[in-house]
């Protein structure tokens, strides 16, 4: 597996959406509900942000907003960090972790396409260095 969309192809491209004028307790309460990290912002079909855990931890909990009254559009993340399908998965890795984003939303042709999220990277990792030592034990067994 080296490219986004692969990735996309094993486990869905569902993403999960809100509007802006949404209050950051809606948003908090649909990822409780999937148990997912973040939600995409979205304003008809345009992204427009992301809200995160994080976002919510450090803009409503630290400074203790009320989240029933505090809009998404106040709190999210704006202009997110995007990739495309044909982005390798390196070089998204390398991305996420120089930017420290755990969630990346996937466009195509402008359109939301899917979400990444580090734990996919970590988990199709795995999968390839799984496979890998297959092929290395079949071929030290003879």
């Amino acid at each position: 597996m080296y490219q986004v969309s692969e990735l996309i192809g094993l486990k869905g491209a569902a993403v999960v959406t809100i509007a802006p004028t949404a209050s950051a307790l809606d948003a908090a309460q649909a990822m409780n509900e999937r148990k997912i990290g973040s939600l995409v912002v979205v304003e008809g079909k345009r992204v427009v942000g992301i809200i995160t855990e994080r976002d919510i931890l450090t803009r409503i909990v630290a400074v203790e907003r009320s989240p029933s009254k505090t809009r998404v559009a106040d709190v999210m993340t704006p202009q997110p960090i995007t990739c495309v399908p044909d982005t390798p998965l390196e070089e998204l890795r390398s991305v996420m972790h120089e930017r420290r984003v755990r969630h990346v939303p996937v466009l195509e042709s402008g359109a939301l396409a899917g979400m990444v999220s580090i734990g996919d990277l970590n988990a199709a990792e795995a999968r390839e260095l799984t496979q890998t030592i297959g092929y290395l034990k079949a071929y030290i067994s003879g």
